[in-house]
């Protein structure tokens, strides 16, 4: 049989040698610990100041209630006052709503009927105007013709005392025919 190995050595059988570990040459004793609170000791005069302390605290929350309970009747106050007055503004806000919607209705119905009697006075203006200016265009005819139809006239005038005078039995063959040609010239225009 073969010879048993031999065991690993070294610090918990790793096989590390225990000459790297280091040793302290001679123990020293540690230093003493830091100083902390004295003894607890009873004392029976301390719990009597536990209770002025309670009683303090007591006061001191009572007196807080108090002013805290006189804070809130105020905010209370200051918030019914605050909706009191902001009621009293919805109120007059909407009578003035209803006023506004009031006047603006009138206004519209003014609006309206301002623009239907605006439209029948345009409807007429322009019947007048058409009217005018057909009466204009008659009277520059008058006014362009007025001495052709004025001679036209006293040539018919003329005419007809001739006529008469013709009947009558006077000769005038050699008038007749200078009015004829005015005639003529005449309806020519």
């Amino acid at each position: 049989t073969p010879p048993p190995t031999e065991a690993p050595g070294g610090i918990a059988d790793t096989g590390i040698s225990v000459s790297f570990v280091q040793l302290r040459k001679g123990r020293v004793a540690p230093p003493p610990p830091p100083a902390t609170a004295e003894a607890y000791a009873a004392k029976a005069q301390e719990s009597g100041g536990v209770l002025s302390m309670m009683d303090l605290l007591v006061n001191d929350l009572t007196k807080e209630m108090t002013t805290a309970g006189a804070e809130e009747k105020a905010a209370q106050g200051d918030y019914e006052q605050a909706m009191s007055d902001s009621a009293a503004k919805r109120g007059a806000d909407s009578k003035s709503l209803n006023d506004k919607e009031g006047a603006k209705a009138q206004m519209q119905a003014l609006l309206e009927e301002s623009t239907g009697e605006h439209t029948s006075a345009s409807k007429e203006l322009m019947v007048l105007e058409q009217y005018i200016g057909s009466l204009h265009a008659e009277c520059d005819w008058l006014l362009e013709y007025f001495e052709v139809r004025k001679q036209a006239r006293a040539d018919e005038v003329d005419s007809l005392g001739k006529a008469k005078a013709v009947l009558s039995g006077a000769d005038f063959s050699l008038l007749q025919r200078t009015s004829a040609a005015r005639a003529r010239k005449f309806l020519r225009h």
